[in-house]
C-alpha cells in the first residue's frame, strides 16, 4: 500500500514540478506590479516591517504567479498549464472570506514551509515551499505583516483545479513531503563570510533557483537543496524542465556580470530567455546591488562540475571579449563553409543571419552571438527548439523598458526546423552533437501547442529549395549579390548598403518589396524612365539610386545570377496576376508628418539599428552591420526611400524589427501616423544628390512627396 501511495506522490510531485516550470507569462505593466502599503494605521515601526516584507515578497517573486490581472494584485486566478488539466494560483490579499485574512502567522509559517493550508489540505509544490522553508523567522513574519497589511484585500474566490483523476488526489503530498521536504530554516556556512551567506540564502531559499537549475530525483524532488553535504556538487547543476533547458549556474561569470545580468536581463555575454524572463522582469530586477552581488559572489564559488555547462547565454563580440572557442567548425568571425551548399545553411541565412548575421557574430547591445554560445554546446537541444518554435522576448527592465523579441518559426516545417538548428549546431556548437531529427522538433510543437503567424496570406519562398534546381550554383550566387552586394560589388555599390537592406530576407519577405513574381512584370512602363524598361535596367535603377553606384554591365555574370534568381522567385506568375505581398504596400497620403514627433521615435525604435545619428551601426571590427539612414553612406535623393510616402509604406509594415511577434522578422508596429511622421524625419536628412535627375519623369507628373 505504501508503495502505491508513493507512486501516487511521485505523479503528482512531476505534475507539480511541469506545473511551476510553465507558469504563465505576461507583459509587465509600467510600474513594478507590486502593491504599497496603504495603511494609515500602523505605527513606524510597523511601516517599517511591512516594507521588509515587500521586499522579502519581491525576493521570492510572489507577484509573478499570483496576479493575472494587475488591477487585482496578488488575488490570483493565473491559470498554470499541465498536461492533465489546469491549476490556478490562490487569492494571496488579506481578504478574510477568499484570501488570507483569516490566517494567523503560525499558520501561514505552515503553509509556507510545509505546504500545508489552514484547513490542512497540501498545496501542490507548484508553489515552492520546499525552498521556502528555508527563510529565517525574521523574514517569514515581515512577508506576513506585508500581506496582511500591504495588500489590498480583494474579494475573489479560488478557481478550483481542473484536473482528471489520479492527479486531483492531494494526498500523496504528504507522503512525498515526510520522503523529501527538509524543513529547516537556513543555516549559515561557519567558515563563510556574511556576504557568500547571503547570497546562499536568497539562491537556495527566497530565490528557488534550484525549483529549475537542480537536477530531479526519483520522486522529482531536488536532489539537493543546499551547495554543501555529499550531494551538494548537484546544486544548480542543470536540469531539462518543460522543454527548457535550465543550465547550470555554478561558477557563472563574475559576480559583477551576475548582477548586471539579473539586473538588467542582460550583460556583455547575451540576454536571458525562457523563465528567467520573468525572474529578472518581476524579481531580480527591483534587488538591492548588495544582494545582486550577493548571489554573483555565491554562484561564482560554486566549482562545476563534471559536464556542467553556464547558463543559456552567448557571449557577444563586443571588443575587449577573450576570443571564444567555439566547438564547431566555423572560426571566430567567420561565415561557415557550407553556409551556400547546405539546406540548413540557406536556411539559417535566410531565416536568422538578419539578426545572428551569417557569421554568427550577432550585433553589439541587441543581439546575441551564436559563437560560444553554450546552449548550442549543449547535447540538450531542448531549448533551441522550444526557442525556434514559440519565439522569444526580453525582460521588461527598468534600464530596458522597449524588450527585443525574436518571433516563432512555428509556419517552418518541423525538417526545416530540424535542419537549421543541425547547421546552427555544427557551426557555432559542439562537434559531437547528435543530430535532431524532425520528429523531436514535432513532438516538441505538438506539446507547445506552437501555431503560425498566418498574419499574412503570404508563402514565404525558401532560399533551401534552390538547391534542388538545375542552375543552382547560378541561383544561390544569386541570393550572395543580394545579401552581400556591397562586398561583392565594391565597383559598383557607392554607399553601404545591400539589395537585401531593403528587399528583406533576399527579397522573400511579404510587404518587404519581395521578389515573388517580380520578373513576370518586366518589360514594362516606368513613369520615372518615361518609356519601358527592362528588369536589368530597373536592376541598375536601385545600383544608381539606392545604392549610389554604378550599372552592373548586362552581360556579366552577376547580373545574369541576379535575374536568374528573379526568374526562380517567379513561380507560375503571369503579367497579369497580383502577387499577394509583392511591393511595400501604401499608407494614407493624406496624413501631415510630424517631424518633432518622427525624431522621437526614431530615437526610441530605430536608432538601436540605425545608430543616434543616422549613421547605421557597425561590428567590433568596424564592418557595417545595419546600414546608415542618412548622410554620405546612405541612399542618394534618388532613391525609392527617400520619398516620404514610399518610406512610409516600407516602414509601417517591416520596421522596427525585433520588437513584435510577426513572422519572420518580429516586424511592424507602427501606426500609420508614427510611420509617416518618421519616414518624413529621416528622408529628408541630408543624404548623397543624384546628378541625372533632370532627366526623370520626362512624360509623367512627379509625385508630390519626390525629394526633385
Amino acid at each position: 500500500m505504501l508503495s502505491v501511495a508513493l507512486v501516487g506522490a511521485v505523479f503528482l510531485i512531476w505534475l507539480a514540478v511541469a506545473v511551476f516550470n510553465t507558469r504563465t507569462s505576461r507583459v509587465a505593466v509600467n510600474d513594478d506590479g507590486l502593491p504599497v502599503s496603504g495603511a494609515t494605521e500602523l505605527t513606524p515601526q510597523q511601516h517599517q516591517l511591512v516594507e521588509q516584507g515587500r521586499y522579502v515578497a519581491r525576493l521570492g517573486d510572489c507577484v509573478a504567479c499570483h496576479t493575472s490581472e494587475p488591477s487585482k494584485p496578488m488575488a490570483g486566478g493565473l491559470a498554470l498549464e499541465t498536461p492533465f488539466g489546469k491549476l490556478y494560483s490562490t487569492n494571496i490579499t488579506p481578504d478574510k472570506a477568499t484570501g488570507i485574512g483569516g490566517y494567523s502567522l503560525e499558520q501561514f509559517d505552515r503553509v509556507m514551509r510545509l505546504g500545508v493550508a489552514a484547513d490542512g489540505h497540501n498545496l501542490y509544490p507548484a508553489m515552492p515551499y520546499p525552498s521556502y522553508a528555508k527563510m529565517t523567522p525574521d523574514d517569514m513574519k515581515a512577508l506576513y505583516a506585508y500581506l496582511m497589511h500591504g495588500v489590498t484585500p480583494v474579494e475573489q474566490a479560488n478557481r478550483p483545479s481542473d484536473m482528471g483523476f489520479p492527479f486531483n488526489q492531494r494526498w500523496g503530498l504528504a507522503l512525498w513531503n515526510a520522503v523529501f521536504l527538509e524543513d529547516e530554516p537556513f543555516q549559515p556556512v561557519q567558515d563563510k563570510n556574511e556576504v557568500w551567506n547571503r547570497g546562499a540564502y536568497l539562491v537556495q531559499g527566497l530565490g528557488h533557483c534550484g525549483a529549475c537549475h537542480t537536477p530531479r530525483g526519483v520522486g522529482f524532488q531536488e536532489k539537493t537543496m543546499t551547495s554543501e553535504g555529499s550531494a551538494g556538487h548537484l546544486f544548480l547543476a542543470g536540469e531539462t524542465v518543460e522543454g527548457w533547458r535550465a543550465l547550470s549556474l555554478r561558477n557563472l561569470w563574475t559576480p559583477e556580470e551576475t548582477a548586471e545580468m539579473l539586473k538588467t536581463g542582460r550583460n556583455k555575454h547575451g540576454t536571458v530567455s525562457g523563465n528567467m524572463v520573468d525572474v529578472v522582469q518581476h524579481s531580480t530586477q527591483y534587488m538591492t546591488d548588495d544582494d545582486l552581488m550577493a548571489i554573483g559572489i555565491f554562484l561564482k564559488s560554486l566549482p562545476p562540475g563534471e559536464d556542467d555547462l553556464p547558463m543559456q547565454l552567448a557571449q557577444g563580440p563586443e571588443s575587449g571579449i577573450p576570443p571564444y572557442r567555439t566547438g564547431g567548425m566555423a572560426k571566430p568571425g567567420e561565415v561557415p563553409g557550407d553556409i551556400f551548399t547546405t539546406r540548413g545553411g540557406l536556411g539559417y541565412l535566410q531565416f536568422c543571419a538578419d539578426c545572428h548575421r551569417s557569421n554568427g557574430d550577432g550585433v553589439p547591445n541587441a543581439f546575441p552571438s551564436l559563437a560560444g554560445n553554450n546552449t548550442l554546446q549543449s547535447q540538450d537541444p531542448a531549448t533551441l527548439i522550444h526557442i525556434m518554435l514559440t519565439g522569444w522576448q526580453a525582460p521588461v527592465t527598468q534600464s530596458h523598458a522597449r524588450p527585443l523579441t525574436m518571433p516563432s518559426f512555428a509556419q517552418l516545417s518541423d525538417q526545416e526546423i530540424a535542419e537549421i538548428l543541425n547547421f546552427t549546431r555544427r557551426a557555432w556548437g559542439r562537434a559531437d552533437a547528435h543530430e535532431i531529427r524532425a520528429s523531436e522538433v514535432s513532438r516538441a510543437r505538438k506539446h507547445l501547442d506552437a501555431t503560425a503567424d498566418n498574419h499574412r496570406p503570404f508563402e514565404t519562398p525558401r532560399l533551401a529549395e534552390m538547391l534542388k534546381e538545375k542552375n543552382a550554383e547560378q541561383l544561390v550566387l544569386g541570393a550572395r549579390l543580394n545579401i552581400d552586394t556591397a562586398r561583392m560589388l565594391p565597383s559598383n555599390v557607392g554607399n553601404k548598403l545591400n539589395c537585401a537592406s531593403c528587399h528583406l530576407n533576399a527579397g522573400t519577405v511579404a510587404d518587404g518589396s519581395p521578389y515573388v513574381g517580380v520578373s513576370a512584370f518586366f518589360p514594362s512602363y516606368a513613369s520615372r524612365a518615361g518609356r519601358v524598361i527592362t528588369l536589368e535596367e530597373r536592376i541598375n535603377g536601385c545600383f544608381q539610386r539606392s545604392m549610389h553606384g554604378k550599372p552592373l554591365p548586362i552581360t556579366s555574370d552577376e547580373m545574369k545570377a541576379m535575374v536568374a534568381y528573379f526568374d526562380w522567385m517567379k513561380r507560375e506568375t503571369k503579367p497579369e496576376d497580383k502577387v499577394e505581398g509583392r511591393g511595400v504596400g501604401k499608407v494614407d497620403q493624406t496624413l501631415i508628418p510630424n517631424t518633432e514627433n518622427g525624431k522621437r521615435i526614431y530615437a526610441a525604435q530605430c536608432a538601436l539599428c540605425h545608430g543616434a545619428n543616422g549613421e547605421g551601426v557597425r561590428n567590433a571590427k568596424g564592418e557595417m552591420v545595419y546600414p546608415p539612414l542618412w548622410g554620405g553612406e546612405s541612399f542618394n535623393i534618388g532613391a525609392g526611400m527617400a520619398r516620404t510616402y514610399t518610406a512610409a509604406a516600407f516602414v509601417k509594415r517591416n520596421m522596427p524589427i525585433a520588437f513584435g511577434t510577426h513572422f519572420p522578422l518580429g516586424q511592424g508596429g507602427l501606426t500609420d501616423q508614427e510611420a509617416v511622421d518618421v519616414a518624413e524625419y529621416f528622408t529628408h536628412m541630408d543624404r548623397p544628390d543624384f546628378a541625372p535627375k533632370g532627366k526623370d519623369w520626362p512624360n509623367d507628373k512627379k509625385p508630390a512627396d519626390a525629394r526633385y
